[in-house]
């Protein structure tokens, strides 16, 4: 297995898969870098190296007890970025994900990024402030915490069997599998980690950072996100990023990546082939 060590002891865990030019995909909560295993091997097969890493505290990464936060998640993006001296890269992050790429930008810069891809992503802020009143209450959040204290497990499950795939939607009818691997990436989290992930994805506020994004970017997300509300998060950011395109699947829900993956993969395919040096 690949791991970097950051500065701090961490080990980072990645796949790195394909040769050509690079793309790091960048994970949601609680899951891991098998969430994007789709994608991973359809932008592979087309020519792309294609990188996907745990995120600290998920997965087969370091479960530490700090640096549960949006500015540590960027700086170890940035250390697995130079440590494979990556360059022309396309940063695609998937919720959570989404932000770690937004703050990356914010914080290291687009000397080594070619593209920027935010799909289903909480940028640029999901919680209801005075000067965000359509964002998502915090009561919303505490729910998420309070049932991570008492029983993570079965929020992981009630995740999957409900808004995150949008199967309690009437008529819909998601596969078992999805539904079981989210539960099984979630489960494989740090139970310290996953809790405080929740403030990280919520609670930042990206745009500052979005407004640092000077490469060609695309949103894509579902207008039946019910995690990170369409008007919340990709018309948003996509409102932010100047030049951005906006992908919007209609009926989507958050977790795309398995219910829209062919058109997912199509649509991200499209956008990497678009790039010219």
């Amino acid at each position: 297995m690949s791991f970097v060590t950051t500065s701090d002891g961490t080990q980072i865990f990645y796949k790195d898969w394909g040769t050509g030019r690079p793309v790091v995909l960048s994970h949601g909560w609680p899951l891991n870098s098998d969430s994007w295993e789709a994608q991973q091997l359809f932008l592979a097969e087309n020519g792309y190296r294609v990188i996907a890493h745990d995120r600290r505290g998920h997965g087969k990464s370091t479960q530490t007890w700090h640096g549960n936060e949006m500015n540590t998640y960027a700086a170890d993006l940035a250390f697995l970025v130079e440590s494979l001296d990556l360059r022309e890269v396309t940063l695609i992050g998937f919720s959570t994900g989404g932000g770690e790429i937004s703050r990356y930008i914010g914080n290291h810069g687009t000397s080594r990024v070619a593209q920027a891809v935010l799909v289903s992503a909480v940028p640029p802020l999901m919680l209801q402030t005075p000067d965000n009143p359509g964002g998502v209450p915090l009561e919303v959040f505490d729910g998420l915490r309070a049932g991570s204290l008492a029983d993570r497990s079965q929020l992981y499950r009630d995740l999957a069997d409900g808004p995150f795939f949008g199967n309690n939607r009437p008529g819909a009818n998601v596969a078992r599998g999805p539904r079981d691997s989210f539960w099984l990436q979630g489960m494989a989290s740090g139970h310290r980690n996953a809790y405080e992930s929740i403030a990280a994805f919520s609670a930042t506020d990206f745009r500052g950072d979005l407004a640092k994004f000077d490469v060609p970017t695309l949103v894509i997300h579902g207008d039946d996100d019910q995690v990170v509300p369409f008007e919340v998060g990709g018309k948003a950011s996509a409102a932010l990023v100047k030049g951005a395109e906006l992908k919007v699947y209609e009926g989507g829900p958050h977790g795309i990546t398995d219910t829209h993956k062919d058109q997912l993969n199509n649509d991200l395919l499209a956008f990497l082939n678009s790039y010219n040096a």
